[in-house]
């Protein structure tokens, strides 16, 4: 019984901070009011006393807990920083299985004892998540690998977790009739059986390298299937540093910016060419490394088991729908915004997919750089449009829940960076669309001239594109090293 209520109370407080109750930050304090000053001093205190005791909540129920927590640790433009620092933590440093537990999985799934299997195996974990745990261990061929070993219960403990979400969505429906929630029931009912099978997760990684092999700073750990079962996945040993760690990449002097613009190249191809999306990149499981031979900054992707398989219909809408908000069609942000099932509420859809103002969307997304009164406007708005929120995600479709997921990530990811909202990832984004968009078209093109006339409008799309990116890399230039450099290109010095 002190279990149920332990979990009814983390629901209840997972529930409160997800529906915006506590947006309130003293972030933007005005620093010559003394009194607001204290006021906020006591409001941060409060948050981060709930923030340890909502962490706290979350590592004692694990499972779906933890992975609700991880997803509100990513809002850092919406929560406040002592729930968003706090709970960063369970990335990557969630509780442990003993390796009691361990030893008893691949006893099971593999029928052997785990020196039988390996050279070595580190007893502590390299990180541990909301599912499983990874352990560094070598073969008796000498290979290093990663071992994926999940939490033994799980499993059965993972559906009293979504059923005890579902009577507390129910709950809050009867007491607030405004807020809907049964959406999140649906998606968790929908998504942790697939999360729970490793095997699925091994296909999945094996399918987005083969789909991004153009790409050659990615790297994704190749699978070992003759020692992978649903419970245990045997992956390539790869080292690297958090993508959200800015004193690893300093030290091995990596660039944020390169590292940014990869990630952007990679989920816009994910998105907007091949409709399947890697929906969980959280810093525990994005890292970054100098490649040991070409020195080259690389990305390494882990956690395949979470993937949303797009429809043709959405993925172009949604091209068409980004292609709008980038080059500032009004219009066209209206009609692709309620073909996706925005309807009236079009204009919070584009803030909640962007996180910028409305003011910023009709400006231009790539041109306004974001300021922290748009940041606060944008917590201010999240708790006075929580009802309007909450029927929207309820409308729109079912594809859209985990791309506003995956957006909150990478998006805390380039905060942390310090690169959200550049130019040049929303030019990046552009190119896939115009891509994207031309392949269809030609594939539903009737003649050789169609066809033709399809692809020299997308050529000339794209040069368009550079152009503007040139022009914009040419205005941040300043004017001596641009006539510098113009001067260099035009008289090169014979050595």
């Amino acid at each position: 019984m002190a279990r149920k209520a332990l979990k009814f109370a983390s629901w209840t407080s997972v529930a409160l901070a997800a529906s915006g109750g506590f947006l309130y930050s003293n972030k933007y304090l005005d620093p010559n009011d003394f009194g607001a000053i204290r006021v906020g001093r006591a409001v941060a205190t409060v948050h981060l006393r709930s923030a340890r005791r909502l962490c706290d909540l979350c590592c004692a129920n694990r499972g779906t807990f933890i992975k609700v927590g991880q997803h509100l640790g990513a809002l850092d433009y919406l929560l406040p920083e002592e729930y968003t620092s706090t709970l960063k933590v369970l990335h990557s440093q969630a509780p442990q299985s003993s390796m009691q537990e361990v030893r008893q999985v691949i006893r099971e799934d593999l029928g052997k004892e785990i020196q039988d299997l390996f050279l070595s195996f580190d007893d502590t974990p390299l990180g541990a998540a909301s599912l499983a745990q990874v352990h560094k261990a070598v073969l008796r061929d000498g290979r290093t690998v990663a071992v994926k070993v999940q939490h033994p219960k799980v499993q059965a403990q993972s559906s009293k977790d979504i059923l005890l979400m579902e009577v507390l969505a129910l709950a809050v429906k009867q007491l607030f009739p405004e807020f809907e929630f049964m959406w999140l029931v649906d998606e968790a009912k929908k998504n942790l059986p697939l999360e729970l099978d490793f095997l699925n997760e091994g296909r999945n990684a094996e399918k987005v390298a083969q789909m991004l092999k153009q790409f050659d700073f990615l790297k994704v750990p190749r699978i070992f299937w003759e020692l992978s079962t649903k419970r245990v996945l045997l992956m390539e040993f790869v080292e690297g540093g958090q993508v959200n760690d800015r004193e690893y990449m300093e030290r091995n002097r990596i660039d944020v910016n390169e590292i940014s613009c990869h990630l952007g190249k990679m989920y816009s191809e994910m998105i907007f060419v091949n409709g399947f999306v890697h929906c969980d990149p959280h810093p525990g499981n994005v890292l970054v490394r100098k490649h040991p031979d070409t020195g080259k900054a690389e990305v390494i992707l882990l956690d395949h088991g979470l993937y949303q398989v797009l429809t043709e219909e959405f993925r172009l809408d949604y091209c068409h729908l980004w292609q709008s908000l980038i080059w500032m069609d009004m219009e066209g942000v209206k009609k692709y915004s309620q073909r996706l099932g925005a309807g009236d509420l079009y204009p919070l859809f584009a803030c909640m997919l962007t996180a910028r103002s409305w003011d910023s969307v009709n400006r231009g997304i790539s041109q306004a750089p974001v300021t922290s009164s748009e940041d606060l406007e944008i917590r201010n708005n999240a708790a006075n449009y929580l009802p309007q929120i909450s029927q929207l995600l309820n409308h729109v479709p079912r594809q859209m829940l985990l791309i506003f997921k995956t957006n909150d990530l990478l998006r805390s990811i380039e905060a942390t960076l310090g690169t959200r909202a550049s130019a040049s990832s929303f030019l990046n984004m552009s190119r896939c669309c115009v891509r994207a968009l031309a392949k269809h078209n030609k594939k539903n093109a009737c003649s050789f001239f169609r066809r033709t006339q399809i692809s020299l409008s997308e050529a000339l799309n794209l040069w368009q594109i550079s152009l503007h990116e040139l022009l914009l890399r040419v205005k941040g230039l300043r004017l001596p090293r641009w006539v510098s450099a113009l001067l260099c290109w035009l008289f090169p010095v014979s050595l």
